[in-house]
């Protein structure tokens, strides 16, 4: 594993993608920590913050395949998937395999679209794999989904299902911009125009290799102790209406190892768990009080009751 402060395309993404996305350097290193934690992620907040031109600039810095999913409330399952023609010449069904079959895909304002076709991404993002008409097509890998969506109080969206949300390994806020980066943006302009020219900063054959180094990053016994005190306290609390599952805390040791990779360290320290653990637990917890998902202040009042180890 490379230093923090040597050449390496992690350096690089980070250095590139904060040219681009302003004043949001814990956002971009959490959705460079899910791709190598191998999850798939989840950005929500307000129309015009930023959410697309953050999915757009991973997908261009990443230099892998990409497409791009616009959900609308009209869209079906098979606009995702793809569809089976049939062709006259060869007397036989064609399958033309639609817009999931890239490396990197960003599904735009997912909630839009209805349940059933939501539901479409389920097995996709869970097993890297598709099935039409009865035949199961595997996807290409690296396969990284990046979702956005706006907050589900907006008009003409649909709630994300409990089921499809667990598949979102983080999810993560931009907010509004300090006022330093927002004065940089009025005084340049928007920083969509920046895209094209962004170099891809890893070869599609790179991303496997750092992604078994972050999965080998050291825990030790104390912080698995750490681990699970934190997911103890989310099921004994009466503040949550459920506690989070034995995946979401396998989620929480998989992202607190990518995210000290990505600081460039070869062992998880608790800031590491408590930096990743709100885009883990937010949108997996609701509260009991009003039944709303809960907000990383909520998650940092929990931290600050627990002992460190």
């Amino acid at each position: 594993m490379p230093p923090a402060n040597q050449a390496s395309p992690i350096a690089d993404l980070l250095a590139a993608a904060n040219q681009v996305i302003l004043g949001k350097d814990a956002q971009i290193r959490l959705a460079l920590s899910c791709l190598l934690a191998r999850g798939h992620l989840l950005i929500e907040d307000l129309p015009g913050v930023g959410k697309t031109t953050l999915a757009h600039t991973l997908a261009r810095l990443l230099g892998m395949q990409f497409s791009r999913i616009q959900f609308t409330s009209d869209m079906l399952p098979a606009d995702i998937i793809g569809v089976s023609i049939f062709e006259r010449d060869k007397t036989q069904f064609k399958f033309l395999p639609g817009p999931i079959f890239s490396q990197v895909v960003l599904a735009d304002e997912i909630n839009r679209a209805t349940p059933k076709t939501q539901s479409a991404l389920l097995e996709a993002m869970e097993e890297g794999q598709v099935t039409s008409e009865g035949e199961t097509r595997p996807l290409p890998q690296p396969f990284f989904v990046i979702a956005t969506q706006n907050p589900s109080h907006q008009i003409g969206t649909f709630p994300l299902p409990e089921s499809q949300l667990d598949r979102f390994l983080l999810r993560v806020e931009l907010g509004y911009p300090d006022r330093s980066a927002e004065r940089a943006l009025l005084e340049g302009g928007g920083r969509r125009d920046k895209l094209p020219t962004l170099a891809a900063c890893f070869a599609p054959e790179q991303l496997a290799p750092l992604q078994e180094q972050a999965a080998a990053v050291h825990v030790a016994p104390a912080l698995l102790d750490y681990v699970q005190l934190l997911i103890e306290a989310t099921r004994n609390r009466p503040d949550f209406i459920h506690g989070l599952s034995p995946r979401a805390a396998l989620a929480l040791l998989a992202a607190a190892r990518a995210w000290a990779f990505v600081d460039g360290r070869k062992m998880v320290l608790p800031e590491d768990v408590q930096a990743v653990l709100p885009s883990v637990a937010c949108h997996r917890l609701r509260l009991a009080r009003s039944g709303s998902h809960a907000r990383p202040e909520d998650i940092a009042a929990l931290i600050h009751t627990l002992p460190l180890p």
